[in-house]
């Protein structure tokens, strides 16, 4: 298996994760919102710790102060900002316009990351990722929503974005296991902060059996094995590429929603998936890798090309 098919499958696998995170959110309803984000994210980071690595202390003291910035805005605007954006959208949005709005984050990055680069967006993964957008769009559909519910949405975009285009300098001095500990460190501290301010002296309290393990999944799973598989798929793809994968997101919930009896899974769910699948396999890559490798046909009659010249 060479480095592009791993890269692929880590970054599947950590957004079908993600998307599995929406259907745990849904029990979560009457859970301190920054509170529980506070749990997650401090648990996420006990865990990662010890996975960082030799020389972890070391890699830290070694960033400047820029980067601290950097993670510090990564934390906030992809990890805390993100989900807070999620919950003030669905306040006067239904659920599904919001998702429409994170769907095209693929396009945005396609677009973005090249730019910063100084290049031009790849052709094959700027079609891709539009793809990949209208497949999100199918499955989720569109919604009610007003002017703060669509304003909240485009925050929530900028958060997924930020999530891939932010990390890009600080992944390689740190590695995927390390930047995922140290962001969910940062993340648990803003979202104490935000906790404090939302909701005072009531922003945590101990959770029901339910509330724990939709909390303990979103901290060992989502968080631990998703963040990792995330920045491992992305260190070996590139963010343009490995966020086309995030059009499985919406996918993931759709399929994960009837096992909780929050949603079902019909033939608008099933068209939005295979254009989501195309999507990715347009702007991965996979499709032209897939036409070299596939050998000529040999039509009956004809005779070897050196036995012509015989």
């Amino acid at each position: 298996m060479n480095a592009t098919t791993r890269g692929s499958l880590l970054a599947a696998l950590a957004c079908v994760l993600v998307g599995g995170s929406f259907t745990a959110n849904s029990l979560l309803g009457d859970y301190p919102y920054a509170g529980g984000q506070f749990l997650r994210y401090a648990l996420a980071c006990l865990l990662l710790v010890p996975l960082a690595g030799p020389g972890a202390a070391a890699r830290l003291r070694a960033l400047t102060p820029r980067q601290w910035a950097r993670l510090a805005l990564l934390a906030a605007v992809g990890m805390v900002g993100f989900n807070l954006a999620i919950l003030a959208a669905e306040r006067t949005a239904e659920p599904a316009v919001p998702g429409v709005f994170v769907g095209c984050a693929p396009v945005v990055v396609a677009v973005l990351v090249p730019l910063l680069d100084g290049r031009r967006p790849r052709r094959a993964v700027l079609y891709g990722a539009s793809l990949v957008a209208v497949g999100a769009f199918t499955v989720q559909g569109w919604g009610r929503t007003d002017g703060a519910g669509l304003g909240w949405s485009v925050c929530a975009l900028a958060g997924e974005v930020g999530f891939a285009v932010l990390a890009v300098p600080v992944l390689r001095p740190l590695g995927p296991r390390l930047l995922s500990a140290t962001v969910c460190g940062v993340a648990a501290l803003e979202s104490a902060a935000a906790a404090l301010l939302l909701d005072g002296t009531g922003w945590l309290r101990r959770p029901d059996a339910t509330e724990a393990a939709a909390l303990l999944w979103q901290a060992a799973i989502v968080t631990v094995i998703g963040f990792v598989c995330w920045y491992m798929g992305m260190q070996r793809i590139g963010a343009e590429r490995a966020t086309l994968f995030s059009g499985l997101i919406p996918v993931a919930a759709a399929c994960t929603a009837p096992l909780v009896g929050t949603g079902s899974y019909g033939l608008a769910q099933a068209v939005g998936s295979a254009l989501v699948g195309a999507g990715v396999a347009l702007g991965s890559g996979a499709l032209k890798r897939a036409s070299r490798q596939r050998p000529l046909p040999v039509h009956e009659g004809a005779r070897p090309l050196a036995r012509e010249r015989e």
